[in-house]
């Protein structure tokens, strides 16, 4: 396995700049950057520049065209998917996924899931990596076969899921009926635990697993931010920024500063649609 033929993307937008500087922290806290892949971060129009990273920027636009242009940008045949709200906390095994691409790579195969999910039924492929067992998703009976969720994709499998102009809901829920219509192989292996989710596939006893939490909701910080907070609070040199990421989680501030918005009652809603249309 060679580094010319797997990338890892971390896909992030501008407006999650304050998150950046935490998910670096916790990725290169359990991250063995010897796992020969490259590594690119990617933003819209900001510069970054976290070692070990390729800073690849879209400009501004929908999700779905955002993601095709970067992705025209890397020129490897596979890519690792995370997002910058996806921090690590548990370590990543190197010989895990040195196994897992090498696996994926000369089988050619177009997606692997690595996060454990209630949504997912799966059926047994025979295969093993590890330990973990190499399950195949049940296309007709899983939820979400298009997820933004740690994946492993063939890249051009990937752009050819991005139709224009699909903000990520919309590509998630189209996305999974264009993906069931097709009914290509999607396979899945346990081996990150999202926000702690139980292993849904016969695997060895006494696997270890890595894990990440999604700690962003509705651009604001969630209650799975919390202890990654505590530990940059109790680092020097991440004090202050720990302390940032604090006062927004308690007040209810959006990443990029705004408060949060209130929901609108239904009442109001159809008022402002009847304004708007008449």
């Amino acid at each position: 396995m060679t580094s010319h033929k797997v990338a890892l993307l971390v896909h992030s937008c501008d407006r999650y700049e304050l998150l950046f500087k935490g998910f670096d922290y916790f990725f290169r806290s359990n991250w063995d950057f010897n796992i020969p892949l490259h590594y690119y971060f990617a933003t819209e129009e900001l510069h970054t520049d976290f070692p070990g990273f390729t800073n690849i920027r879209s400009g501004k636009g929908e999700w779905s065209d955002r993601l095709r242009i970067l992705l025209e940008q890397i020129e490897e045949e596979y890519v690792l998917y995370f997002q910058e709200d996806m921090w690590l906390n548990k370590p990543v095994d190197p010989e895990f996924i040195n196994a897992l691409i090498c696996k994926a790579t000369s089988n050619k195969w177009m997606q692997v899931k690595l996060n454990s999910s209630e949504v997912f039924r799966t059926l047994p492929s025979g295969l093993s990596i590890n330990g973990f067992e190499v399950s195949k998703i049940d296309n007709q009976n899983s939820g979400y076969l298009m997820s933004h969720q740690v994946t492993l994709w063939n890249k051009q499998f990937l752009m050819d899921q991005l139709k224009p102009g699909e903000h990520p809901w919309r590509n998630e829920r189209k996305g999974t009926k264009r993906l069931r219509k097709l009914d290509k192989e999607i396979y899945h292996l346990d081996y990150f635990s999202e926000n702690g989710q139980a292993e849904i596939n016969n695997n060895a006893a006494g696997v270890v697993r890595s894990e990440y939490q999604s700690i962003s909701m509705n651009a604001c910080l969630n209650h799975n931010a919390v202890p990654f907070i505590e530990k940059l609070e109790q680092d020097p040199a991440y004090a202050d920024y720990g302390a940032k990421l604090r006062f927004n989680y308690e007040h209810g501030i959006t990443h990029d500063g705004k408060p949060k918005p209130l929901k609108k009652d239904i009442f109001k809603r159809v008022k402002e649609w009847i304004k708007a249309v008449g």
